[in-house]
């Protein structure tokens, strides 16, 4: 599955699910598409398809010509982001947390306030937010579990290539498989974290920012959420 192609459908299946309305949906999708600057060569071609889809009005049609409206120009990144981490990409990765580390604290906040924009469901997951009357960003709770989270992901994948595996914490680990696994955490849901970190990334160090900046952020994430995935599943007390 692709990235935003994945964040895409699921905004659609979200929107659609509260009765926006179909033709409403597919706008926001092509605005989405046109900010991330995402859209591929073949965007008239695809365009065409939107709005066939939009007088359809059909969910599944929808959702599928989301899908494929910028699978082309993420095939090239996704291909990239399957090799081996590098000493370089370690460098790109090292050299911009050391820049963003003074400021973890409101990065964290950033980066999941991001998430809960494109994917609102997912405060669903926390159990801090659910039927929480306090605003996310004054909530006292969300703080500082952002920023535990957010230093997580970025020291583990400043220790992968040296490592070689990601070095949290085994009981961290299994704890954090246990937890996604109970909360019915899906593929993606994943998708939907690597694209808010990335551009959380992206607006915090915008000098650095480069495609090899983008890939090595992204390979460390990758495999930080594989190491997570092969401990999903229930913890011994929920047995």
């Amino acid at each position: 599955m692709h990235l935003l192609s994945n964040i895409l459908a699921s905004k659609a299946t979200l929107l659609l699910s509260r009765g926006t309305r179909t033709c409403d949906v597919a706008a926001e999708l092509s605005t989405i598409c046109a900010l991330q600057g995402q859209v591929s060569r073949s965007r008239s071609r695809h365009s065409q398809e939107l709005s066939w889809a939009k007088r359809d009005g059909s969910r599944n049609a929808l959702v599928s010509t989301t899908t494929s409206l910028i699978i082309n120009s993420v095939e090239r990144s996704r291909m990239l982001s399957v090799k081996a981490f590098t000493e370089e990409q370690e460098a790109l990765v090292v050299k911009s947390w050391n820049a963003m580390k003074k400021d973890a604290g409101e990065l964290g906040m950033k980066f999941f306030l991001r998430v809960f924009e494109i994917a609102p469901s997912a405060q669903k997951l926390f159990s801090f937010l659910r039927g929480s009357d306090v605003s996310l960003e004054q909530n006292q709770k969300l703080k500082p579990h952002a920023k535990t989270v957010f230093v997580m992901t970025c020291e583990s994948a400043v220790q992968l290539r040296k490592a070689g595996k990601v070095t949290v914490k085994d009981s961290s680990l299994k704890e954090l498989g246990a937890v996604h696994f109970k909360y019915g955490v899906v593929p993606e849901h994943f998708d939907v974290v690597k694209f808010a970190l990335l551009e959380t990334i992206k607006d915090a160090v915008p000098e650095m920012w480069s495609p090899e900046m983008k890939n090595a952020w992204g390979e460390a994430y990758d495999k930080l959420v594989e190491a997570i995935q092969k401990e999903m599943k229930p913890s011994s007390g929920d047995s």
